[in-house]
C-alpha cells in the first residue's frame, strides 16, 4: 500500500441470532426471588432470538460463589455456544459481599478464557435488595435478559472471527 492510501478496515460484530445454537444458564439459588426473575429474563432473550427451549440447559448452584465451576464444567462439554451466569449478591454488614462478588466475577472470566466459550456476567452486585429488584424487573432492562443478549452476541462474534 502506498503512503497516504487508506485501507478499508475489516470489522466483526456478533449478531443476536440464536438459531441452531445451544446455551447453558447457570443461576444461583441464593436470593432466589431475584435470581428466578433474572432466569426468566435470560430465557426470554434467548427465545426472542431463535433459541429453542430444548436448546437451553439450566443449572442451579447454591450461590454466586459456585457459579464459575458449574459454568466451566458446562463449557467443557463442547455442547454450548455460550454460558449465561446469573446471581445476586447484596451488600450486607460484613466483607462477605466483596469476597463473593470478586471471586465469582474473576472465576467466570478465568473459566471463559480457559474454555474459549463466552460466559456473561449477569450477577447483580447491589447495595440493597431494592436495587436488585429493580434490575430483575419484567422488562428488557432485566439484567438476565441483557446477559443472554451478550452471550448471543459473543457466540456469534467468536464464530465470525474463527471461533467455535
Amino acid at each position: 500500500m502506498k503512503r497516504g492510501q487508506k485501507q478499508a478496515l475489516a470489522e466483526a460484530t456478533g449478531s443476536y441470532s440464536g438459531k441452531g445454537k445451544r446455551f447453558a444458564i447457570v443461576v444461583a439459588r441464593f436470593n432466589h426471588d431475584i435470581t428466578s426473575k433474572l432466569l426468566v429474563g435470560a430465557k426470554e432473550a434467548l427465545a426472542d432470538n431463535g433459541v429453542l427451549d430444548a436448546d437451553v440447559k439450566v443449572a442451579w448452584t447454591p450461590g454466586a460463589f459456585e457459579i464459575p465451576l458449574a459454568a466451566k464444567r458446562l463449557a467443557e462439554t463442547g455442547l454450548y455456544a455460550g454460558v449465561v451466569c446469573l446471581g445476586a449478591v447484596v451488600r450486607g454488614e460484613t466483607a462477605h459481599f466483596e469476597y463473593v462478588a470478586a471471586n465469582a466475577t474473576g472465576g467466570i472470566a478465568t473459566a471463559a478464557l480457559e474454555t474459549n466459550v463466552p460466559m456473561t456476567l449477569g450477577i447483580l452486585t447491589t447495595e440493597n435488595m431494592q436495587q436488585a429488584i429493580e434490575r430483575a424487573g419484567p422488562n428488557h432492562e432485566n439484567k438476565g435478559y441483557e446477559s443472554a443478549l451478550a452471550a448471543l452476541e459473543m457466540a456469534n462474534l467468536l464464530q465470525e472471527v474463527g471461533g467455535r
